[in-house]
């Protein structure tokens, strides 16, 4: 066993969280010298969640993306660069799209509004959908063939790995506690996953579904999203960066892809074509984007836009370190009483300074025919401010 030596990620304890995402495309170019990454554009351009990105052929793409409040499917043909939707379900909304082997339609795991959550095969003309495997609470599918599916799935609290066969309507649970990342080994009969049974640090398995057979890779430490290049190579997200790592030679990874994108943060769902020419990634968007976000919903006083960009969690905190509130609804609570009372309410930006994930601005707030000076100090986490300090 190899182990890759990466530092830890924070890894969203939600199945499908909802943060600032945007799904990228770049066209990968091979030279003498490694691997670069081109012509990098933004495809879903759009505000809220877009991801988990999967090549319905070589020139284009389906992923999730939230529209009205809902999630729902997209098709995008990276030859025109047009996109539509193939989804529009009204009480739910839909994830994890991937192409049906054999055919044109699409499957995507469905949560409705009420927490039912199911796998289901859309038609690609007629949007017409049907469950697939009615016994399980599928999470992330990966299709082995027309009638297998390795389906990470929700059992207890925990994300464990079965084989589904849907041709002798057969569910066999192989793996526990594993992670998000299920693929296609290339130029194998093998598919790739992450065994997070250790807690020191995560494991990259290999599953043969025809013997049912194990065997580990590498060891990942605490990272979750990969996917391999046609030639086998292995990628990692780490941060804004991607490394290459092949697992029949190397001991250490080696850089792969590295953004200075400010648009480009924390990038996680990597997906590669079928003849290894194009990239997508998925990143959360520049904490300029969110703080700017907050403070046009502030001075149109929209409370909902205000708080669109804030963590449910939020921590509010008086400069330095002192805790005034947290959670989302106490700071809806606060706010909206002072947007509905405050009819002169306006705040202008006079500096903003951006390092990292934190964004520091400093302010000229007019309320009730006053006008102050204040900072504030905003920290972003999972494409959302997870915190708030005034100064």
């Amino acid at each position: 066993m190899q182990k890759l030596t990466f530092f830890s990620l924070f890894i969203a304890k939600t199945i499908f969280c909802q943060t600032n995402t945007e799904v990228h495309v770049f066209d990968i170019i091979k030279n003498e010298r490694g691997y670069n990454l081109k012509n990098g554009k933004n495809i879903s351009n759009n505000a809220g969640y877009d991801s988990q990105p999967y090549f319905y052929d070589n020139h284009s793409l389906v992923f999730a993306s939230t529209r009205n409040k809902e999630t729902d499917i997209v098709f995008f043909n990276a030859e025109n660069n047009t996109k539509r939707f193939i989804s529009n379900t009204e009480n739910g909304g839909e994830y994890s799209p991937q192409r049906i082997p054999g055919s044109n339609d699409i499957s995507a795991i469905r949560l409705d509004n009420d927490g039912l959550q199911r796998f289901y095969q859309y038609d690609f003309k007629t949007q017409k959908n049907k469950e697939i495997i009615p016994n399980l609470k599928v999470a992330y599918p990966n299709w082995f063939d027309q009638n297998t599916v390795i389906a990470v799935t929700i059992v207890n609290d925990s994300l464990d790995l079965f084989i589904c066969d849907l041709k002798k309507k057969t569910n066999i649970a192989v793996a526990k506690n594993v992670g998000r990342s299920v693929h296609r080994i290339p130029n194998t009969n093998l598919i790739s996953f992450i065994s997070k049974e250790n807690k020191e640090y995560w494991l990259l398995k290999s599953l043969n579904p025809a013997t049912k057979e194990i065997k580990t890779i590498t060891s990942l430490k605490f990272q979750e999203d990969v996917t391999w290049l046609t030639n086998g190579i292995l990628l990692i997200s780490n941060g804004n960066t991607i490394y290459k790592f092949d697992t029949n030679k190397d001991t250490t990874p080696s850089l792969f892809f590295s953004s200075s994108d400010d648009n480009i943060n924390n990038i996680s769902r990597i997906a590669v074509n079928s003849d290894g020419s194009k990239l997508a990634l998925v990143a959360e968007v520049s904490p300029e984007y969110l703080a700017q976000e907050q403070l046009d919903g502030y001075n149109k006083r929209d409370i909902d836009a205000f708080l669109k960009p804030y963590a449910k969690d939020v921590q509010v905190y008086r400069f330095p370190n002192t805790l005034m509130y947290e959670g989302i609804e106490n700071m809806r609570t606060r706010y909206d009483r002072y947007f509905k009372n405050t009819p002169d309410l306006h705040c202008e930006l006079i500096k903003r300074i951006v390092h990292k994930d934190q964004v520091i601005d400093h302010e000229l707030v007019t309320a009730n025919g006053k006008t102050r000076k204040a900072v504030a100090i905003y920290t972003m986490k999972n494409g959302e401010i997870a915190s708030a300090t005034f100064l």
